[in-house]
């Protein structure tokens, strides 16, 4: 069943080291650290016992919101979808799509960012470590600037 099980190394409780850029696609070079913990598990079960996604939630008390990420699998296209939303914007965010390569997991998608159309790019390492990165393009995918960085370690 390759791809279904490319995000087992997510699965579990942990805590979370962020750093964020402060501004976005505004030549920024000031970064905040804050922390987070995670759940994540397995989800959506076929009538195989394949499960065919998983769900997180991200608890973030120091910039008071929670956050919550569902990934789904699809065999046909053997690519992920990932889908964000948050208690800050109450919306659910446009999907990014892609795979795992050797333990690195690269997906894109497209959204707004300061009322302006980006390309977003999410890229995973997989591992007893794991590091998740989010960058945005404004000049479709021309360059890209890396604005988010979460270190996972388990609790």
């Amino acid at each position: 069943m390759s791809g279904f099980g490319d995000f087992d190394f997510l699965i579990g409780e942990w805590t979370i080291r962020n750093a964020v850029l402060r501004q976005r696609l505004a030549g920024s070079t000031e970064w905040e650290a804050f922390d987070a913990t995670s759940k994540v598990e397995k989800v959506m079960p076929g009538m195989d016992g394949v499960f065919s996604g998983n769900l997180d939630q991200m608890f973030v008390p120091a910039r008071g919101f929670t956050g919550m990420t569902l990934r789904l699998y699809n065999p046909e296209t053997q690519l992920w979808s990932i889908y964000w939303s948050d208690t800050k914007s109450f919306r659910l965010f446009p999907p990014t799509v892609g795979r795992f390569d050797n333990g690195a997991g690269t997906f894109f998608g497209d959204d707004v960012e300061g009322g302006r159309p980006v390309k977003v790019r999410f890229d995973w390492t997989a591992g007893d470590s794991p590091v998740w990165e989010q960058a945005m393009s404004a000049d479709e995918g021309a360059t890209w600037e890396k604005n988010w960085v979460m270190r996972f370690e388990r609790k």
